[in-house]
Order: structure tokens, then C-alpha cells, then sequence
């Protein structure tokens, strides 16, 4: 089992930065995909930023230029640094942990967060 636990959300202006954390524990012993989704209020679950196991890494067209997803694996910790932030990146941010077919397919992760919320006011 691996658990996975956000931190870094909160409230910006937009054209602000942040930067969220997910840091994994239990079985890290194992190399996994892991990837940034998000969800605002009354919308489906979608997929912003993914990295695989050999280091690749894909973003949503949303967030291109924008976000950069990074992970260290000496402290087996993902992050994902988000500049120029628009009120429409408000959502709660879930990191997952998996072998998925496709990085964007949802069901492909077997271990999710509990997620954190970031705000972005106008």
C-alpha cells in the first residue's frame, strides 16, 4: 500500500505562484507514474500534469508553459509548481500514484490523496 498526503494549497491573486507537494509513504520501494489531477466545483475530475516512471512528462493544454511537474525520488515527494495562475485553476488538487495505460486515465491509478484546495481570486 502506498498513501499519498498533499500539502501547499491555498489561496493566490491571479498571475500569482504556488507550489503543492505530495509526499508518498508506505511501499515506495516499487517505481509508479504519478500524476496531478484536479477538481473544481460541478466539474469531472481532470488530469493536469503527469510524470512516468522513466521521468516523461505531459501536461493539459490548460497548463501548458504554466505548470511543471517534478519529483524527487530521494525523498519520494511530487510537486507541481504553478505560475501565472488564473481563477479558472481553482479546484481542489489530487496527486495519484499507479501504472495507468494513459496518463490521464483516472482509473489507471491505484493510490490517490486526499487532495488540497487552491483558490486563485481575480
Amino acid at each position: 500500500q502506498v498513501q499519498l498526503m498533499e500539502s501547499g494549497g491555498g489561496s493566490v491573486q491571479a498571475g500569482g505562484s504556488l507550489r503543492v507537494s505530495c509526499a508518498a509513504s508506505g511501499y515506495t520501494g516499487i517505481r509508479y507514474s504519478m500524476a496531478w489531477f484536479r477538481q473544481a466545483p460541478g466539474k469531472e475530475r481532470e488530469g493536469v500534469a503527469a510524470i512516468d516512471t522513466g521521468g516523461n512528462t505531459n501536461y493539459a493544454d490548460s497548463v501548458k508553459g504554466r505548470f511543471t511537474i517534478s519529483k524527487d525520488n530521494a525523498k519520494n515527494t511530487l510537486y507541481l509548481e504553478m505560475n501565472s495562475l488564473k481563477p479558472e485553476d481553482t479546484a481542489v488538487y489530487y496527486c495519484a500514484a499507479g501504472w495507468p495505460r494513459s496518463p490521464w486515465l483516472r482509473l489507471g491509478y491505484d493510490y490517490w490523496g486526499q487532495g488540497t484546495q487552491v483558490t486563485v481570486s481575480s
